[in-house]
């Protein structure tokens, strides 16, 4: 991150790379560890230079233009200089809704506007990274950029209602309730450690925690089902990719639990981007014990969606198991689809023998 002074932000890249999480089975233990609830939005990095608001999000794409409110709100806190973490979520009744907030992925200005006002985001702040008053702080361990950013907080929320500072607990029963509870726009639990500082781009100070596993996956390329609909084919399942460290995309499972209102518009949005390889490492239809005749039948794609899909068990580098589709994640990156996001600690299984 530059220095920060008025006129500092970067024109084509955010000041710095967001922190991810490393998805785990179970809440880690310790006085290390801070509990955040993991919200169900997008998540953003939020930067203010003066008069220039900037939006970010995880995998570094510009979301300015998407959360209009979220500018306006910016501009109206006292402070003038600040970078926030945080997640962008969209109320709906007592729960929010991630169907309005992928709403507002939109091309037309006028309908982004109109959403605006319609679907007012919020802005869940959990972490402060610099202040013209304190200067950048990203290097400093969480234990002590917490209790500046409830005093940040404290000041520039109180009359401002966009933006709300997120819970956070050191208590791991608190961990515990929020995990139970996890729901209606809280989907499981961020465990960070309060000793680290700002692991900017890596998976090193935070882990994941849901009351399923979920993984982002890169859609690799397609089959076409083998029944048809109205006299067309259509698509039967989506061949998904992660990216390992050298690079290269390889095919990891597949998801077939595709609605059958939905397929026909999937369809056309698939065969737009067809093109080889698809896969640049493993491919469907390369040696392993579960290649079959059809699984070289596939039409190769353009790296360019992401779909997070839940599953129940990956080994051997890859899912055991059908996935079930969740969402369709246009606010990430297909690069940041990646292995690491799988690496768990898991228990020694001698140890589960009489």
């Amino acid at each position: 991150m530059p220095p920060l002074r008025r006129n500092s932000l970067p024109s084509q890249s955010p000041p710095l790379a967001a922190m991810e999480a490393r998805s785990v089975d179970a809440i880690p233990r310790g006085g290390e560890w801070q509990y955040e609830p993991k919200w169900d939005g997008f998540r953003c990095l939020l930067y203010r230079d003066g008069g220039h608001v900037d939006l970010r999000s995880k995998s570094g794409e510009d979301l300015t233009r998407y959360f209009p409110e979220l500018v306006e709100a910016a501009l109206e806190l006292k402070a003038s200089v600040f970078l926030l973490d945080g997640e962008i979520v969209v109320p709906h009744g007592k729960a929010f809704s991630f169907d309005d907030l992928l709403q507002r992925i939109h091309p037309a200005a006028s309908r982004v506007r109109k959403l605006s006002r319609e679907t007012p985001a919020l802005y869940l702040a959990f972490d402060l990274l610099a202040t013209s008053e304190h200067g950048e702080l990203s290097a400093k361990p969480l234990r002590e950029r917490r209790p500046l950013l409830e005093q940040f907080a404290k000041v520039q929320f109180k009359s401002n209602r966009t933006f709300r500072l997120s819970a956070a607990s050191t208590s791991y029963a608190t961990a515990e309730k929020w995990l139970a509870r996890a729901g209606g726009g809280c989907d499981g639990v961020i465990a960070k450690r309060l000793d680290l500082c700002y692991q900017s781009g890596n998976r090193d100070g935070m882990q994941k925690i849901k009351n399923f596993r979920s993984a982002d996956c890169v859609v690799g390329g397609f089959r076409y089902a083998t029944n048809k609909l109205n006299g067309s084919k259509v698509v039967g399942s989506l061949l998904l990719g992660l990216y390992d460290d050298r690079g290269l995309l390889h095919h990891v499972g597949f998801s077939s639990a595709i609605k059958q209102q939905e397929k026909p518009a999937l369809t056309a949005r698939l065969e737009a981007l067809i093109a080889k390889p698809g896969f640049t490492g493993n491919a469907p239809g390369g040696p392993s014990r579960w290649s079959t005749e059809r699984s070289a039948q596939w039409c190769p794609l353009k790296p360019k969606l992401v779909v997070e899909v839940a599953y129940d068990h990956f080994s051997g580098d890859r899912f055991r198991h059908g996935t079930s589709i969740l969402r369709w994640r246009p606010d990430k990156s297909p690069n940041q689809c990646t292995f690491d996001q799988l690496k768990q600690k898991t228990a020694d299984p001698m140890k589960m023998l009489a």
